[in-house]
């Protein structure tokens, strides 16, 4: 345990001063993918319920339910970039639950010309991070978990790779239908640079934690994710760069440019997911991230930015979702995920069916009993 803390806090130190989205690499890491999660505002760490989804960024979720469980996810992005993810669970009963899969995002086919405009061809991109996922109960209400994921980037003709990890715990009270979980995300560093001798750039390390309360009398259960704790200021208001007639802002300017109420900074870091759970077999999902509208919502007409649904429904051995998260006016995202328990399809061990045998109709049998009656 003591090699374990070393270990952690060694990692951590690397990007104890990281910053938020634009100054880091690997950005794709937080693109939610799970149409459960985006559905319920693009976070949600602290829903437990089996959800192999979900436990891809909490590992501490994994448990033997679990086990067999195969899972698929796609995200038709913007400007037709293809972000998915698949992954598969086998528990080890005394070792723990593990996962392993793949998360992609391919930038697509691109053409490659001169300065003078005359083509040279095509090039793509894309990025894939290989996600190793561990989780352990410690006793009835505690369990931990971590994931391991070695990054790779390739960007038209530069390289890169990265190593992070997620560790985090979870409590859960199954009484009151309530989890309690702490994440500590993307813990790491990018190991080499795009450009041989460059620097290298900050992987987007975040703090976060989460609470999710399943109502007693009522189907419905209620989520709520603070993001970003590693950072309290999150706001950044520009405006003031269009008034100003000059190129370099004064010191007292930029610090009014980032000035917000304290309120409106901590709903910044919050973020709201509800379930409306009438069956095992279908769900109806809302969320609302503030921080995504205040960012990207235009100020004449902010619609339903940073609004989010989705829907959950079973059919046989399959558990289909769909997500749908509203980034801006020119359209939303929408995400798709399928997953099924291949121990459903074959169970070790299971005796085998014993073979049909025929009706034989009780009124043949009766007439044939008193034929013999009346011949005797």
């Amino acid at each position: 345990m003591k090699k374990l803390i070393a270990v952690f806090l060694l990692l951590i130190s690397f990007v104890s001063n990281a910053q938020i989205g634009g100054s880091n690499t690997y950005e794709f890491l937080n693109i939610p993918i799970s149409a459960r999660v985006a559905s319920l505002g693009g976070s949600v760490i602290a829903v437990n319920d089996n959800d192999p989804t979900i436990a891809l960024g909490n590992p501490s979720l994994l448990n033997k339910e679990m086990n067999g469980m195969l899972t698929f996810s796609y995200l038709n992005y913007f400007a037709d970039i293809n972000h998915g993810f698949f992954s598969y669970v086998k528990d080890f009963k005394k070792a723990g639950t593990f996962s392993a899969g793949i998360k992609y995002l391919d930038y697509g086919t691109f053409l490659e010309t001169d300065e003078g405009g005359n083509e040279l061809g095509n090039f793509t991109a894309a990025e894939y991070a290989f996600v190793l996922g561990w989780g352990k109960k410690i006793d009835s209400s505690f369990s931990v978990g971590a994931n391991l994921k070695p990054i790779y980037s390739k960007l038209y003709i530069y390289n890169s790779a990265g190593l992070a990890f997620d560790f985090s715990g979870t409590y859960y009270n199954k009484q009151k239908g309530f989890t309690a979980s702490l994440l500590f995300k993307n813990v790491g560093a990018q190991l080499s640079p795009y450009v041989e001798g460059g620097e290298k750039e900050p992987i987007p390390f975040e703090i976060q934690a989460g609470i999710s309360k399943r109502f007693k009398h009522v189907p419905f259960r209620l989520s709520i994710d603070a993001i970003q704790l590693q950072n309290w200021n999150l706001a950044y208001n520009d405006s003031l760069v269009a008034t100003n007639n000059s190129t370099t802002l004064s010191d007292e300017n930029k610090s009014e440019r980032n000035r917000t109420s304290i309120l409106n900074e901590g709903f910044r870091h919050l973020v709201f997911g509800g379930e409306f759970v009438p069956s095992k077999s279908f769900m109806i999902r809302v969320g609302f991230n503030y921080k995504r509208r205040a960012e990207l919502a235009l100020d004449t007409k902010p619609g339903l930015i940073g609004f989010s649904w989705g829907l959950g429904f079973r059919i046989k051995k399959f558990h289909i979702s769909y997500g749908s998260a509203k980034y801006h006016l020119a359209g939303p995202s929408n995400h798709f995920t399928v997953s099924t328990n291949l121990s459903e399809y074959y169970r070790k061990g299971a005796a085998p069916r014993p073979p049909k045998q025929k009706k034989i109709k009780t009124k043949k049998i009766k007439e044939k009993g008193e034929k013999k009656k009346e011949q005797g």
